[in-house]
Parts: structure tokens; C-alpha cells; sequence
């Protein structure tokens, strides 16, 4: 059983040393989770005397007003031999044989953190004593309650001291050791009333008693420590700690815990109690009772490190890789980076992801819809195909067909077209936009560097404008070459406006009739609507050629191209990350680290047992 108690001191020296002292922290923090005692006492409690007598040494700080300013994690381990001595973990590779030593030692490593100022701080001061004369122990020495500020001291340093007893102890997994002075009303006690109001049933609370010894004569702790005055679900212990005199003669503990075990032997009202009173007991009893809590929580521990395992890596895999110190690294990582975004971009283009129908729509319904919306009956009108036809003959009128006529005809409905076209374009150059910034939000990578998402979107919009640019070209080209040349085999299926014998059916005037006119209206109209049908089917062609196809391809390869020709300096500002999540990254990764040390830690035990 005695590895279950060394279990959490491994495990509560970890979270020290990576950081998690239990405070409140955007961090998931094991050792709320581990079980532990902590010992709560106001000042001149004997809460001290307790301690040292437990571990059978002088090694405490003494002194008037606060002495104890931070957690004191006392692990004892019981070893063979007669050696004794202490170790701290800020101080790993040094053994303390000389316990004056060591009280000076917590003394001087409180003031490292909280400097002369008689301020407190919750980060603890691990201590491991090793010795044959101990049992197998780990106890959280609190600082002291009191109800005054001495000198040097802030004013709020009162609440400061409860607020920080009560973050330890208001956890469930921590056992309360509330230690009272039997000469003084139990009612004031403030070990009693903080314990009570975080553990009201008295579940978790140990009540000692101290100063026994100095009771008014005529007065005793009896029904005190048979739970009568106070009842808690744990036993009261009496313990008879060395006088102050005793403390000034530097009398040894063995000499201290033998008068202890006579006192409650020989004083007749303690007589039937001597069995479970005194120092030595305590320390049994809390080492049997902590080892069962530490083997009852161990599943429910198992459980949450493996979860906990589980939503570091998944955190830290989203929040990224840290950033490489060298040139050729930085390179690496916003080519990774960018290439994580090309592929994001093309899944949106070939439909695994959405966004790409889009440009299916334009070309299959807003397109063909801008091209029927547009007025060929104004150019085709019988006034303005008069006045063409007329303006084409010039001096001379046609002959037999008025050629210059159509040509004009056909060549001011065509132009028309150019407007859908570019409009086809522009609406896919939005469309292909709109996936650039859809693709940069999902990749999450950019998301660590600011800088880096705003260059490669920026140098995406170029290179679309620039396809956009030469798509506009190609495009309109085709409607040009529409309006440059026509298709005679159209004009030749056409009903010839001649009889049999090659003569004209009318005079050359009378060929600018109603009649004639509307049907060379309706002629040009048939021919438009023929080019039309080709464009539609041309266009979205010119347009995925020259704008998908190439974002496909080469969306970021001006980009590239300049990217290799940059200084180290240049690739660091680009990998500007916001420093709260490099922070949060090396606590994240500290964090799981502790988790994984745990895990392997408690299936050790596990697997041992």
C-alpha cells in the first residue's frame, strides 16, 4: 500500500514542477484530483508542534505573526537504515542531514517568491524527509488564519490567507486536518469554522486537539474528543506537544513523544482514550486512511487523465506546430502551410467541399438568363433596321441583297453580348474570391500567423484579378471574332429573293417595304440567336480555361516565386504568432506532459498490484 502514497508524491511533485499548483486556470489541472491532507490551523493553534512531532524533528520556521507564506508539501517516506534526511525539489541534487538547515532553507525559498514583504503566495515548497522513524505520509502545510495584519503586512492579507486555505480545501478529494487548542473555546476555533463550512457534514475533517496539557484545572477535553461537543464522521486525536520552555532546551522528540504517551497513560480522565491519542498515532491513522482514499480514487483518477490525454492532444493539434528557429524550416512550414490552403481551395472547386456549384450556376442560369434579357427588338426595330440598311447602300442601293446591311445588323446586336460575357466573368472572379477567404478561415494553420493569412490572401486576390484580366480578354475575344467573321453557310440556307428566271420579284425600291425590311429583322434575329447558342456554350468554356482551371493550377505561384527570394527576417515576420497562443501552446504541451508522466505512473502501480 505504501506505493499508493509514493504514487502521489511523484505525481504532486510533477504538477509543481510543470505548473499546476491547483489554482484556477484555463488549464486542466491534475493535482485538484489528487487526494491529500491538508493541515488548517489559526496562529498559535500548535499546528507547527503538530507537524514536528509527526515527523519527529525541529525543522519548522518560528516566529511571531505569518511564518508559514506558502503550501508546505510534506512527503515522508519511511526508509530502512538509520540515515536521516531531507530534500527539497527546487533543490534536487542536495541532501539536508542538518534540520536547522532546513528551516532556514524554507525560510529563504519562501522570500525567493515572495520576497521580504510578509506576503503569501500559493505556489508550493515541496519537502521530502526520509527517515526510519516515520510512516508513510504526505501533508499540506497551510499558512496559519489569523484575524489581524501585523506591520509590513497588506490589509487584506486576512482574507488572503482564508481565501487560499479554502481554494485547498473545498476540494473533495482533500482531507481536512483541523487542529484546535483545547484551552481555548472550540466555538472560536477557526480551523472548526473554515473546516465546517466546506465540509459541513465533517466527512473529510480530522479533528486534533492540542495543548491538552494546558487546560484550566478542573477542566478536561473528553467529550470533545468522543465527539460529543463536536461530532465529526473522522476521529478526534489528542496530542501534548513540547512547552515553549521544552522548544528553548531543545528537547529531542523521542524524549517529547515518550512524556506524550505517559501523559495520556497516566491522567485519569484520558486514561481510556491513551490508546488513540498522542502524535504517533495521528500519524498512523492519517497514513492508513489516506492510502484507502488514494485507492478508491484511483479509476475515477485513470479515467480523467485518459480523457484529459485526449483533449491536450486534440488542443495542441490545433493550435499547431511551434515555429522552426532556422531559415530552411520557416520556409518549409509556409510552404506546408500554403499547400494545406491550395488543397482546401481545389476540395471547394471539384465539390468535396461547397462553394464550387456555384460557378455552374452562373454559367447555367445567369448567363443565359443576361443574354435573353437582352433588347435585340430595339437594334432589330423596323425604323433602326431601315436606317441601317439605308446608311449601308450609301449612294448606290443593293442589288440583290443589302450585305453591308446585315453585316451592320448583326454586328450592333453582337456587341451587346459583350456585357453578359464580362459579367459572367467578374461573377465567377467573386465567386472564385469568396472560396479564397472560405478556404484561408478553414485552414487552420493560418490562423497562428496573422501576417502570413493577410500575404496569401492578398497574393490569391492578384493572382485571380490577373486571371481575370486575361479571361476577360479571351472571352471577349469570342464574341469579336463572332461580329469579325459570319457564317455563310447560314445565309446560304436562306430563301433567295428571286424568281426561277433570275429576275428581281420587285424593283430595288419597292425592297424597302414593311415586308422586306421585317424579314431581314427576322433573318438577323435567327442568326444572333444562332451565335448566342455557340456563345453559351463557348463562353463558360473560356471562362473555366482561363479562371478555375488556372486557380486550380497556379493560384499562389507568383507567391512562391517571391517567397524564395526572402531574407530570414522577412520569413520570421511572416510567422508572427499571436504570443498568448505560443504561451498557451508551451503550457498545453507542459500540461500533457505531466498527464502522460501520471498515466504511466499510476499503470505501474496498477500492473505491480
Amino acid at each position: 500500500m505504501d506505493n499508493l502514497i509514493t504514487l502521489v508524491n511523484k505525481l504532486q511533485q510533477a504538477c509543481t514542477a510543470l505548473g499546476d499548483h491547483g489554482q484556477e486556470s484555463a488549464l486542466p489541472t491534475l493535482w485538484d484530483s489528487l487526494p491529500s491532507i491538508a493541515v488548517v490551523g489559526g496562529q498559535s493553534s500548535g499546528k507547527s508542534s503538530v507537524l514536528e512531532s509527526v515527523v519527529g524533528k525541529d525543522f519548522l520556521p518560528r516566529g511571531s505573526g505569518i511564518v508559514t507564506r506558502r503550501p508546505l508539501v510534506l512527503q515522508l517516506h519511511r526508509i530502512d537504515g538509520k540515515t536521516e534526511y531531507a530534500e527539497f525539489m527546487h533543490l534536487p541534487r542536495k541532501r539536508f542531514t542538518d534540520f536547522a538547515a532546513v528551516r532556514q532553507e524554507i525560510a529563504d525559498e519562501t522570500d525567493r517568491e515572495t520576497g521580504r514583504s510578509k506576503a503569501i503566495s500559493p505556489i508550493p515548497i515541496h519537502l521530502s524527509i526520509y527517515s526510519p522513524y516515520v510512516v508513510n505520509l504526505t501533508l499540506v502545510d497551510l499558512p496559519g488564519l489569523t484575524k489581524v495584519a501585523v506591520e509590513g503586512q497588506p490589509d487584506s492579507i486576512v482574507q488572503d490567507i482564508e481565501n487560499m486555505v479554502r481554494a485547498f480545501i473545498e476540494k473533495p478529494n482533500c482531507i481536512i486536518l483541523a487542529v484546535s487548542p483545547a484551552n481555548q473555546d472550540l466555538a472560536t476555533s477557526d480551523a472548526i469554522k473554515i473546516s465546517k463550512e466546506v465540509d459541513p457534514k465533517g466527512e473529510r475533517t480530522f479533528g486534533v486537539l492540542t495543548k491538552i496539557d494546558l487546560m484550566d484545572k478542573g477542566t478536561d477535553a473528553v467529550d470533545i474528543l468522543e465527539g460529543r461537543a463536536y461530532r465529526l464522521q473522522q476521529p478526534w486525536v489528542g496530542v501534548v506537544n513540547r512547552s515553549q520552555q521544552d522548544i528553548n532546551k531543545n528537547v529531542d522528540m523521542i524524549a517529547a513523544r515518550r512524556r506524550e504517551r505517559e501523559y495520556f497513560a497516566n491522567t485519569p480522565e484520558y486514561k481510556h482514550l491513551a490508546s488513540r491519542m498522542g502524535s504517533e498515532y495521528l500519524a498512523k491513522m492519517l497514513s492508513k486512511h489516506l492510502e484507502q482514499v488514494i485507492k478508491s480514487r484511483i479509476p475515477g483518477l485513470q479515467s480523467l487523465i485518459t480523457k484529459t490525454i485526449g483533449e491536450l492532444e486534440t488542443e495542441l493539434k490545433r493550435l499547431g506546430k511551434p515555429i522552426a528557429n532556422d531559415a530552411g524550416g520557416k520556409l518549409y512550414t509556409i510552404m506546408e502551410i500554403c499547400r494545406m490552403f491550395d488543397g482546401i481551395y481545389k476540395e471547394h472547386l471539384d465539390g468535396i467541399r461547397p462553394g464550387g456549384e456555384k460557378v455552374y450556376h452562373v454559367f447555367d442560369n445567369q448567363f443565359p438568363m443576361a443574354i435573353k434579357r437582352l433588347q435585340f427588338d430595339k437594334q432589330l426595330s423596323m425604323e433602326n433596321v431601315k436606317k441601317l440598311i439605308t446608311e449601308a447602300d450609301g449612294y448606290q442601293p443593293h442589288l440583290i441583297a443589302p450585305e453591308q446591311g446585315y453585316r451592320r445588323l448583326i454586328e450592333s446586336c453582337l456587341i451587346s453580348i459583350r456585357g453578359p460575357a464580362e459579367a459572367a466573368v467578374d461573377a465567377v472572379h467573386s465567386i472564385l474570391k469568396e472560396l479564397v477567404r472560405k478556404a484561408i478561415n478553414e485552414t487552420h494553420e493560418l490562423k497562428q500567423f496573422p501576417t502570413l493569412r493577410v500575404e496569401v490572401s492578398n497574393a490569391a486576390f492578384e493572382s485571380l484579378d490577373r486571371m481575370r484580366d486575361e479571361s476577360k480578354k479571351n472571352t471577349l475575344k469570342l464574341v469579336d471574332m463572332e461580329c469579325s467573321y459570319l457564317t455563310v453557310d447560314f445565309f446560304r440556307k436562306l430563301p433567295q429573293d428571286v424568281e426561277k428566271g433570275g429576275n428581281p420579284s420587285h424593283s430595288i425600291f419597292d425592297r424597302y417595304n414593311d415586308s422586306y425590311l421585317r424579314r431581314i429583322g427576322q433573318t438577323v434575329l435567327s442568326y444572333v440567336n444562332m451565335v448566342c447558342s455557340t456563345l453559351r456554350n463557348s463562353i463558360p468554356k473560356s471562362i473555366v480555361y482561363c479562371q478555375v482551371r488556372e486557380a486550380k493550377r497556379s493560384l499562389l505561384d507568383h507567391f512562391f516565386t517571391e517567397l524564395g527570394a526572402r531574407e530570414m527576417k522577412q520569413l520570421s515576420k511572416l510567422l508572427d504568432e499571436d504570443p498568448a497562443v505560443m504561451e498557451r501552446r508551451s503550457n498545453l504541451a507542459k500540461r500533457l506532459e505531466l498527464y502522460r508522466s501520471a498515466q504511466a505512473e499510476i499503470d505501474a502501480v496498477a500492473w505491480s498490484k
